[in-house]
This record gives C-alpha cells, structure tokens and sequence, in this order.
C-alpha cells in the first residue's frame, strides 16, 4: 500500500439499529485511491493475520478497475438479528421494503428462534426463509433443532453454518435426511488457506464476502476452485464496502440467490445511502458524507496502528 494511499484514510463510527452479535456500532477505515474509496473494516477482534485478506480487498477497491457487470442492481434478502420482542422485528423487517427473502439469525434457544421465525413468516408469508448459525451447533444439536424448525416452520431455502467444521458439516449433511441445503460462511473465510479446503459432501451453498475473501479477483478464483452454487453477502460493512459486494454479486452471470447485502439497514448512520427499492439496491457512484461520524483522535491512531501492522503481513 503505498503512502499515498494511507494518507487518505478516514476512520468512521456507525452507529446500528440495535444490538447486532454484540455490535452496536461499527468502526471503519476508510481509503481513497485511483478508482474511489475503498473499506478496511475487520471487526475489532480480529488479529493482523485475520485481517489481510480484509486490507487487500480495500487496496483492490481503491486502486484497480471494476470488472465487467452482468446487472446494474441486485436483489438482497433482509437480515433478522437474534432479537425476541415482536415489535423489534415487525420493525426491522419493515426496514426492507420489497424484499423476498429474510434471513434470520438463530442458535441460541431453540423455542425463541422457532418464535422469531414465525414471527417473520407471518409478516412476510409469502417471502422464502433462511437461517444463519455461525457454527453454534454440534451435528446432534443441528440434527434435532433442523428438524423442529422444519416441523413447525416449513422448508428453508438453507440453512448457513450450522456446525462449525468441514467435517461436522460432512456428517451432518449424511445424518440429516430432510431436504435443508448447508450454505458454508465461516469454514471458508475463516480457514487458513480458503483453496485448500475439501467441501465435497460437506456444504450445497458457497458464501461469498468480498472483504474477508480477499477482494472481487480472489472471490471468484475461490467460486471457480470449489464449483458450488454462490450467495454473495456482507459483513456490516458501511455504504462503501457494500457497494462493493454489490460489484462482486454483479460480476457473476449466474447468480440464483438474493444477496445478503441489505445490512445497510441495520445501521442508523451511514457515509452515504443506498437505499433497498422493491427488494434490490441499485449499483452507483455517490459522494461520501462523514458528517459528524469520524472517531476520536486515540482511536485514529489504534486504526493507523491496525493498518500498519497489517499491511506488514502483505508486504
């Protein structure tokens, strides 16, 4: 990354909606380059090894050409965090107009995530449902909660890491025998080295996130090494980090699953606006407004430190 490329950088605070797996606000590095602005934004957990693959996407944002795009704008599915008060979820799923699938957060207590289900089918009857786990289960817990959210909810459109390891999702998906796609996140983005992973017999679903992948160039050499069906999605990023996972779901010809890019929503501030139109976010050029959002000096600097000591990684 050159000097010139880290003198640019601002550092913003959003602020979300509500509590989302801990988050209620998000920090994130921003940088300008040749070809706009790009997103460093790991979570503010993760280590400098974790955090490469997110600093070489912001440097492919800024500093390369866009690929070619199939499509000008792109579906997205709502987002449901693991709330449990019927009028916070009436009012995130209203945040999503026109959208026609919610994917809903769940793993943590089986009769609450059956409510909170419901709750969502009988606002949105006729939208398609989809759960994410982050790996929270063991195969037998998957294997009983699948089959009583099946029962008493109906068929899924997947289910998204529901056990954490390639080989809990083998087994998993030979024991389960009632029709639930596995979509794999975490056993991609979180491995090592994501091309050599085995996923055969293991997920039907690749997700795709442009920031923990790499970048648009990497996220489809991954797509093309493993050959599986891709649902491309975020990682609560700001307007600029989802627009560029809206780039990367538009550079695909074939893309058969509504995008989990409409986390914008989730966020009460923002640097600019992309707003959800009958179920899909448009693909476009906008001005950034920091308004009153960038952080503190102290915490500059812990983000100028980030940076430094990740890039050292990449260099």
């Amino acid at each position: 990354m050159s000097l010139e490329l880290f003198s640019t950088m601002r550092v913003v605070a959003l602020p979300t909606n509500t509590n989302f797996r801990g988050v209620t606000y998000r920090e994130v590095a921003l940088f300008r380059g040749e070809y706009g602005w790009g997103e460093f934004s790991p979570f503010l957990e993760y280590g400098s090894e974790e955090s490469v693959p997110w600093l070489q996407c912001a440097i492919e944002t800024a500093t390369k050409p866009r690929p070619k795009l199939y499509r000008t704008s792109v579906k997205v599915n709502g987002t449901i965090p693991a709330l449990n008060d019927p009028a916070d979820i009436e009012r995130i799923v209203s945040s999503f107009p026109g959208v026609e699938t919610f994917k809903v957060k769940v793993g943590d207590n089986l009769s609450q995530d059956i409510v909170r289900l419901a709750k969502v089918r009988t606002l949105a009857p006729k939208a398609k449902l989809r759960i994410d786990v982050n790996g929270n289960w063991s195969v037998a817990t998957a294997i009983t909660n699948l089959r009583s959210i099946y029962e008493n909810i109906g068929p899924l459109e997947y289910v998204e890491q529901p056990c954490a390891t390639v080989e809990e999702l083998r087994e998993l998906k030979a024991k389960l025998l009632i029709d639930i796609p596995i979509a794999g996140d975490e056993v991609l983005r979180k491995a090592r080295d994501p091309f050599t992973v085995n996923l055969e017999g293991a997920i039907d679903i690749l997700m795709l996130k442009v920031q923990p992948l790499g970048g648009i160039e990497r996220a489809h050499q991954l797509a093309k090494h493993h050959n599986l069906p891709v649902v491309v999605s975020s990682a609560l990023e700001s307007a600029v980090g989802i627009n560029y996972g809206l780039q990367l779901a538009a550079s695909f010809e074939e893309l058969n699953f509504d995008c989990g890019l409409g986390t914008g929503s989730l966020l009460s501030a923002n640097v600019a606006n992309l707003p959800i139109v009958n179920g899909e976010i448009e693909i476009r050029d906008f001005e950034l407004d920091f308004g009153a959002l960038e952080v503190a000096p102290d915490r500059y600097e812990w983000w100028k430190n980030r940076v430094m000591k990740t890039w050292e990684l990449i260099a």
